[in-house]
């Protein structure tokens, strides 16, 4: 249904165009490059897309009438974020969208120039992004996925889902100051759950594999899936390891728990996807990215999902299922 809706919105946009050339024939095309971590068919992102889509027309901003749109998807391949990160500069765009550090990362290293706006970055200040969060002082900025102390928040909804668990494994990646951080959040609280961590990369599939099964054979065990490209680009086999060794698993966002895991807790995603779309807007009207400041997210959703709770012979909790936003049954 997401895909068919970024499709339609694609075309609604594109269909306005006859209507609208006389009008706006003085008015200079904008151009928006995307670089997006994920498949072109990765239901997730279009309907991310499709938001930032409706953002920029709220706003008067339609693909094909006063706005191109360049997309790249790179499916969380290194070489291919390189290789678009510089096609997409290439084409000397007026601002461009980068969801995440893997996006991020490598675009900043290609320009310092063309304006970027960015989402769901853990930590720009950390990674280097941005000089601060209030004035970013270089040519991006955007939204932070959230605060490193909500990480804890998984702990603490894990064991009201499942009060028994002593040993949690977290996936995380290691390589990264958000896979390092969110960790350090989670084992700062753990001693007083009374729960024992371990640490598990999300680099290849092989790895999370072999460590997932491992971990399995021991008792009263779960899941803390933390967010990072290497979780969301394998969240497919995640949720699957969990599902096959019966752990009961927390996630950062709630597409993981529409895909079939259990329970998420983390930040609208689709609102961040809006809110970027205001700033391209601010940016087409000549504000200037060192100038405008990072923000944080204004909306966080809990999701459950019942028919995997049951499967893993867990009952939710009334107050639990009460402070839920999204119940799949």
């Amino acid at each position: 249904m997401r895909r068919r809706e970024f499709i339609s919105l694609l075309c609604s946009t594109a269909v306005v165009w006859p209507f609208a050339a006389h009008a706006q024939e003085n008015e200079r095309m904008r151009r928006i490059g995307v670089l997006l971590p994920s498949a072109a068919d990765d239901a997730e992102y279009l309907a991310r897309m499709a938001a930032f889509l409706q953002g920029l027309q709220q706003l008067g901003w339609s693909d094909g009438r006063n706005v191109r749109i360049d997309i790249r998807w790179s499916a969380g391949d290194a070489n291919l974020v390189r290789k678009y990160a510089a096609e997409l500069i290439a084409l000397a765009p007026d601002v461009i969208l980068a969801p995440g550090s893997t996006s991020l990362g490598p675009l900043l290293q290609a320009t310092r120039t063309v304006p970027i706006v960015f989402t769901t970055i853990l930590d720009p200040v950390g990674a280097g992004f941005v000089d601060s969060l209030a004035r970013p002082g270089g040519n991006a900025t955007g939204f932070i996925a959230f605060e490193y102390g909500l990480s804890g928040k998984w702990l603490e909804l894990l064991k009201q889902i499942a009060p028994s668990l002593t040993q949690v494994a977290v996936l995380r990646d290691p390589a990264t100051a958000a896979g390092i951080g969110q960790f350090a959040a989670i084992q700062s609280v753990a001693p007083s759950f009374g729960v024992e961590l371990r640490p598990i990369d999300v680099r290849e599939v092989g790895e999370i594999e072999r460590a997932v099964t491992t971990f399995a054979r021991s008792s009263n065990g779960g899941l803390i899936v933390t967010a990072g490209s290497g979780s969301a680009i394998h969240r497919n086999v995640i949720i699957t390891l969990a599902a096959r060794h019966k752990l009961p698993t927390v996630y950062s966002d709630r597409h993981f728990v529409a895909s079939g895991g259990l329970i998420s807790y983390g930040p609208d995603r689709f609102d961040q996807y809006r809110r970027a779309a205001a700033y391209v807007d601010r940016i087409f009207n000549g504000e200037k990215p060192a100038e405008l400041p990072v923000q944080a997210p204004t909306k966080y959703e809990l999701a459950i999902n019942l028919k995997t709770a049951k499967t893993l012979g867990l009952s939710v909790t009334p107050t639990l299922l009460a402070s839920a936003d999204e119940v799949i049954e």
